[in-house]
């Protein structure tokens, strides 16, 4: 029942007229015809003022649910958690205007509560947002396709895989060449993390105003912390301080995007090839404590705890359901399965759907696939054209992706392919900084502008700001495959020492060589159980 049903029938079973409930709430009796006809919904102040005068739950108001019993069980003795120790992360309520954004992006029909989502974003932390973010979070799981929506874009794999283009062909590559490749594989991801590291979360106009006074912009170098000039750092707002540099670390510092790498070669050591995404969601639940992940991760990981399962944890009030997170995570499906891009997007599903869906997937897949396919040549667009062949090619991914590619062949400049990125996707908001698709664009970018040059691209990828260790580490990492170890001038290897420092319980540091000799390990076998 629609809430302007609802009202009405509150009323008469009342037996008020329009201008007595209009003196109740303190409006006119105009305004109660324009709620009971549909034309205006309330505002939230009024939704709560009416459920507390007819003595109705919020959720029973706005669906027409009769949840009387439950909330007179519920006045009797309720415990309620203090909502302000939750991180934003946590209290889905907190996120309802981005939710709202990311429903509408995915063709969910519900442009008619976008007044209420946006009041009850508004209003405090507390157990009345909760609860009405409850109900929200009900609409939208409920709520059907918008009519006319031209995208086709499925979480489940065979689904995925019905709309793939790509074939079940394994491509050759040179097994002399494998251990020269993972190893820049390593080296190249955990280099173009290092190189964002220090930026992420920093927007172009002053990411670029900081390159230009310290001479390095184009970017051609790490970030120093010698760069930070106290005339430089109090000309711009971003926080600075309290970060790691290149000229003072000993090995790469932990991070989630090399973390990732690590969790994946110990899922693969304790499940085997064969893992299914209840085990990625154990190996996380083991592995770190919950600040040790992010935005869908952190809510994945959560709702783990609560018991959900797949692919409900990715689904239970999660709003960052497509953000860039299981991208970053999907190199090692790759390394393990070099030539067959097929296998290792299958990887990436298992691990992505356990957090993500729909282009929160693919973006797993598609980084996987290209990574399988580096093994086996050096041309770049044929890389990034056989990982597209691996995602749906009715998603919004595909189509974004096919954009940035047509304007690297039409001979057009590589500020040009970012403008397609930045007329989409706004990097001033949290949504449009973290999404899959224009991190993913700017990756491609990267590497086809690039031209193969494992400094050059890295830099691209990080100097036009957005997701910047996250998409250095990616083009990074397909590059090292592509070129192998030898392709990254020593200056980029030296201040990692070999060593990678991780958060994962009872791995902590690793060596970079250990961890290629346990990759090589685990292509060989054909399941570790």
């Amino acid at each position: 029942m629609e809430i302007n049903n609802t009202i009405y029938k509150l009323r008469t079973d009342a037996k008020l007229t329009q201008g007595q409930l209009a003196e109740s709430m303190g409006v006119t009796q105009q305004s109660v015809q324009k709620w009971e006809s549909g034309v205006v919904s309330p505002s939230i102040e009024k939704i709560v003022q009416m459920s507390n005068y007819f003595d109705i739950s919020l959720d029973a108001l706005i669906l027409g649910k009769d949840n009387r019993v439950v909330e007179e069980m519920e006045k009797n003795k309720k415990l309620i958690p203090e909502y302000q120790n939750l991180h934003d992360w946590e209290f889905y309520s907190s996120n309802l205007s981005l939710e709202y954004i990311q429903s509408i992006e995915e063709g969910i029909d519900i442009e008619g509560y976008k007044d209420l989502f946006s009041s009850v974003s508004r209003l405090q932390k507390g157990e009345t947002k909760k609860r009405l973010g409850d109900v929200l979070f009900d609409i939208v799981l409920n709520a059907k396709e918008r009519e006319g929506y031209k995208y086709f874009e499925p979480s489940s794999l065979e689904a995925i895989q019905n709309l793939r283009r790509g074939g079940d062909n394994i491509l050759e590559y040179n097994e002399k060449e494998l251990e020269d490749k993972l190893y820049g594989a390593w080296m190249g991801r955990i280099c173009g993390c290092m190189l964002g590291k220090p930026l992420e979360g920093i927007k172009s106009n002053e990411l670029t105003t900081f390159l230009k006074e310290t001479d390095n912009y184009p970017m051609r170098r790490y970030v120093y912390r010698t760069d930070l000039k106290p005339e430089i750092i109090d000309k711009l707002g971003f926080g600075f301080r309290g970060r790691e540099y290149a000229d003072e670390i000993d090995g790469m510092p932990v991070d989630d995007d090399t973390n990732y790498v690590v969790l994946a070669q110990e899922l693969i050591e304790k499940y085997g090839k064969d893992f299914c995404p209840n085990d990625v969601g154990k190996i996380w639940l083991y592995s770190q404590s919950k600040n040790a992940y992010c935005t869908a991760e952190r809510v994945a990981y959560c709702n783990f705890i609560k018991g959900y399962s797949p692919p409900q944890t990715a689904i239970y009030k999660n709003p960052y359901r497509e953000w860039i997170g299981a991208q970053i995570r999907g190199d090692y499906f790759g390394y393990i399965n070099p030539g067959n891009p097929k296998k290792a997007a299958e990887m990436a599903w298992r691990d992505a759907s356990i957090s993500h869906v729909k282009n929160g997937i693919y973006g797993e897949m598609f980084v996987s696939a290209m990574i399988a396919i580096a093994f086996t040549t050096n041309d770049v667009m044929t890389i990034i054209k056989g990982g597209l062949n691996e995602i749906p090619k009715t998603s919004r991914l595909y189509e974004c992706i096919n954009l940035v590619i047509d304007c690297f062949n039409s001979g057009k400049k590589f500020e040009d392919a970012i403008k397609l990125v930045t007329d989409r996707y706004d990097e001033y908001s949290s949504h449009g900084w973290c999404h899959t698709i224009s991190n993913a664009m700017i990756v491609v970018a990267s590497l086809l502008y690039g031209k193969g040059d494992f400094a050059k691209s890295i830099c691209l990828s990080v100097q036009v700001g957005f997701d910047t260790d996250c998409n250095g580490a990616t083009v990074g990492s397909i590059l090292g495959v592509v070129g192998g170890i030898k392709s990254i001038p020593e200056y980029w290897q030296k201040p990692i020492n070999n060593k990678l420092h991780t958060s994962i319980f009872g791995v902590g540091t690793v060596n970079i060589n250990n961890c290629v000799d346990k990759t090589i390990k685990h292509i060989k076998e054909k399941n570790i159980l």
